[in-house]
């Protein structure tokens, strides 16, 4: 009997196409403006965040070939800490998607509003836009997973363009004195320079944890997904680096610290306003397809957990199209809120708020996460150099984590302190779910 033919498996090139795609989204279309309010030094962070994210995508795709178990980061955690290593990187990585969700919400405010000045008038109108919009989107994925996926698809194209051909052929346009005086505008040292936004830097590189999760389908998964999740994350960043470089050298510092779409901007400048237009167009489709798809996995990620009985009952619910309605209503519900927590004078400035508090709620879960990645090795026999290289790589990758809570700034880092806390709470309501799984310490000081 003839074997049926085996499915077409990804090689590296493609699988490298994916993590980069996968990883730039609408993560950096706000980025210059905020930025520019430190200075053209602060350009100096993508060197810091570039080599920090490509250790940490490296770990990540190891201990994705040791660890094939659903549930990713927190699945890793298990491995080490058990089913409270697991929560707790849950937790962290959930509530770090709905901030996220909300950034990504008020990007798309940004750029709408030059359309419609009146949505980002006052910080209640910005605050009224963007919940709309945190709803909008949340119904619209009530039509199930294949749809949300089709617009995804298409939408992330809208930002993937224009800032690729901006980092090529904006080069045209750039004027070095323009640069240099938007170079150092504050008199920041050069550790200040290269500290100043690491966190805003890192925003755009998050998702790259998602990377090894095509390890089945790649054709040599233990010498490719390495590889891929390198050069996809090395590859992004010279598109960030380039594109938040040129943009520098093309609009003047104090404007594009005030523009509430950098993008559409620097286009309006380098060909007319009709041009900016467009891009600006581009970047709002970009900015609602990544929420709706953003919205709906944070609905699924909820209903993992609920299935493994760390999380309510109610987000395994769906309806008849495969949407966890209920689930994406109660987060619509939170996102509202964390949208009336962080309204501040400016979009830019809740922008960068919510920002560094996404940054710290999911950079807990990578150090947690990838400390685990020693026990794997140890318990898969793996020893010698190859030991000891991903050893280095993952301290680094961990000791960068570090050094970015740290960059995130005392608030956020109060904020992510108090959702650990909470996390921590909730925890000791479930652990007795896995009293039978956990081990018998308890039982064993009560005898």
């Amino acid at each position: 009997m003839p074997q049926e033919p085996q499915p077409k498996r990804m090689n590296l090139m493609q699988l490298t196409f994916i993590v980069a795609v996968n990883m730039m989204g609408s993560g950096i279309i706000m980025l210059p403006t905020n930025m520019a309010k430190v200075g053209a030094i602060s350009l100096l962070s993508w060197i810091v965040t570039a080599l920090g994210s490509m250790a940490i995508a490296y770990g990540f795709a190891q201990a994705g070939l040791f660890n094939q178990r659903p549930g990713g980061m927190s699945a890793y955690a298990e491995d080490a800490y058990g089913k409270s290593g697991y929560f707790l990187v849950f937790i962290l990585y959930f509530l770090s998607l709905a901030i996220g969700n909300v950034a990504i919400g008020i990007s798309a405010v940004g750029y709408l509003s030059s359309f419609l000045p009146a949505l980002s008038a006052t910080p209640v109108a910005t605050c009224v836009s963007l919940i709309f919009l945190l709803w909008l989107t949340t119904v619209a994925n009530f039509g199930g997973p294949s749809i949300t996926g089709r617009i995804g698809s298409i939408t992330v194209w809208g930002v993937i363009i224009p800032v690729g051909l901006l980092s090529v052929f904006g080069w045209f346009w750039f004027s070095p004195s323009t640069f240099g005086a938007a170079w150092n505008p504050h008199g920041l040292s050069l550790g200040e320079g290269m500290g100043s936004s690491i966190a805003l830097t890192l925003w755009a590189f998050l998702g790259m944890e998602s990377a090894a999760q095509n390890s089945a389908a790649v054709e040599n998964p233990k010498r490719d997904v390495p590889l891929a999740c390198l050069f996809g994350t090395l590859g992004a960043a010279v598109i960030y680096i380039l594109s938040t470089t040129v943009i520098q050298g093309i609009v003047p510092n104090e404007e594009l610290a005030k523009s509430t779409g950098p993008f559409g901007l620097a286009y309006a400048h380098m060909f007319n306003p009709f041009v900016g237009s467009i891009i600006m167009a581009l970047a709002v489709m970009a900015c609602l397809g990544s929420l709706l798809g953003w919205q709906f996995t944070i609905a699924q990620t909820g209903k993992a957990a609920a299935d493994e009985r760390m999380f309510p009952a109610f987000f395994t619910k769906v309806n008849r199209m495969g949407a966890p309605v209920t689930g994406m209503i109660v987060m619509a519900v939170v996102q509202s809120l964390l949208a009336l927590m962080t309204i501040s004078p400016t979009l830019s400035e809740q922008f960068a708020a919510l920002v560094n508090l996404a940054v710290v709620t999911n950079v807990l879960p990578y150090i947690i996460a990838l400390s685990a990645l020693v026990i794997m090795m140890k318990s898969a026999g793996v020893s010698g150099s190859k030991y000891a290289f991903n050893v280095f790589i993952v301290t680094v990758a961990m000791l960068y984590s570090t050094y970015a809570l740290y960059a995130s700034g005392h608030s956020a880092v109060m904020g992510g302190m108090l959702v650990t806390a909470l996390a921590f709470i909730i925890w000791g309501f479930l652990a007795p779910r896995f009293s039978g799984q956990a081990g018998t310490p308890a039982r064993a000081a009560a005898a």
